[in-house]
């Protein structure tokens, strides 16, 4: 693609850019001012607003840009094979017995460490 397309813009986005931002700042801005009203009511018009919002900023390139990709990447997800139930225990005992033997055998050098530096040094018992 050229870059005109990749970088093609509409000048009613920002129009819509704005008015999504100012959208969601008035919703901060009214959920804290009215926290008198139930939290209930609050959270509905919070949802409701998010949506318009959502709604307008997905008429946008940048937005149709966005849900192309989400709709490819669910289309990928599909694609993956997923590891069984016991091929997850399998894995999961595996990597805990490794970073158990690890574990004891950093242990074992420290210990042999300290007591070499306490030979060395006279400090050792």
């Amino acid at each position: 693609m050229s870059d005109k397309a990749e970088n093609a813009s509409n000048p009613l986005d920002l129009v819509k850019w704005v008015l999504v931002i100012g959208l969601l700042g008035g919703l901060v801005y009214v959920y804290n001012q009215y926290q008198d009203v139930s939290v209930l009511y609050r959270a509905l018009g919070a949802v409701a607003v998010a949506v318009i919002a959502l709604g307008i900023a997905s008429t946008t390139i940048k937005g149709q840009t966005f849900l192309s990709f989400a709709k490819e990447a669910r289309i990928e997800v599909r694609k993956v094979v997923w590891p069984t139930r016991q091929e997850v225990v399998r894995m999961t005992l595996i990597i805990l017995l490794a970073t158990a033997l690890v574990g004891l055998m950093l242990y074992l050098i420290d210990m042999v460490l300290v007591w070499l530096v306490g030979i060395v040094t006279g400090i050792g018992v």
